[in-house]
């Protein structure tokens, strides 16, 4: 999209009701490579501007494009430019292939996962405004320090994932929010005792028929585009609203949705008007 289009729908989602925004990170769209996509930091920060009240965020940085010296003083940056609206969501992994494609080191998972919890260790030094000293594995830094700090002191870290033996003990540790992927949440009851003290959000691709006159075809199209991702919701607004609530009495608190016609504005404003009320008046 052009920053246009990801202005209006931003500024839609905040009209609608919407508590927040996630980004992608990636050197090219996964799938389309010759698609046009702008830096998931650049973009977030013109999304901080455009709007007062989303919270910002990514679903999920890769770790491995940035050191944690930049990508700390990228956070803190996005932090007081938003007014304290960004949260750090972190991965360790990427799209298979695509750091060979643009001449980053490929590291199995066990590497990659050891990478992040460090680069965690060393921005939470950072944070703190005082001079770091770290000698690791994979990053060192001698009298280090950054300033300013967060607004807040620290920065919400978002992890997502499912895997138990390398995601799930990162998210125990550093996580403030625990995302469970579109293809693990029919494994959210058994990784959930996993995140540890973190609160639970899941992720979802989600056909919004308008009436049920349309949800045959807005099932054809949800199933064509995102059915392969897990997680698909569907239905009319009434039906959107039960899922939802359903998988709040499994303790999910917070839903990122991914709205198969590409969260038109129209359909942003129907589920505000239709679904958002609705749903929070339901569950409190």
């Amino acid at each position: 999209m052009s920053f246009p289009a990801i202005i209006e729908r931003a500024r839609a989602a905040e009209e609608a009701g919407f508590d927040g925004l996630a980004l992608m990170d990636h050197f090219a769209p996964p799938g389309l490579a010759s698609a046009d996509m702008y830096d998931a930091m650049t973009t977030a920060a013109a999304i901080a501007v455009a709007t007062t009240s989303l919270r910002l965020g990514h679903l999920v940085l890769c770790n491995s494009f940035r050191h944690p010296s930049v990508l700390a003083k990228e956070v803190v940056g996005l932090d007081h430019l938003s007014g304290g609206r960004f949260e750090l969501g972190l991965g360790w992994g990427s799209v298979p292939g695509e750091m060979a494609r643009f001449g980053l080191p490929e590291e199995d998972s066990r590497t990659r996962s050891a990478r992040m919890d460090e680069c965690l260790a060393v921005l939470g030094g950072l944070f703190s405004g005082a001079p770091v000293d770290h000698e690791g594995t994979f990053y060192t830094l001698r009298g280090a320090q950054q300033n300013p700090r967060p607004l807040a002191g620290r920065v919400p870290i978002v992890i997502g994932g499912g895997g138990p033996r390398l995601t799930m003990p990162l998210v125990a540790r550093h996580a403030s929010w625990w995302n469970c992927p579109t293809y693990a949440v029919d494994r959210l009851d058994d990784l959930r005792p996993l995140a540890g003290a973190a609160r639970v959000s899941s992720q979802h691709p989600v056909g919004l028929a308008a009436t049920a006159a349309d949800l045959d075809t807005v099932t054809a199209i949800a199933e064509r585009r995102f059915g392969g991702w897990g997680g698909l919701i569907t239905g009319t607004p009434g039906q959107v609203m039960a899922s939802l609530a359903e998988l709040t009495e499994r303790g999910v608190e917070r839903f990122y949705l991914a709205f198969t016609d590409f969260a038109a504005p129209a359909t942003l404003a129907r589920f505000g008007a239709e679904v958002i009320d609705g749903f929070r008046a339901a569950v409190g």
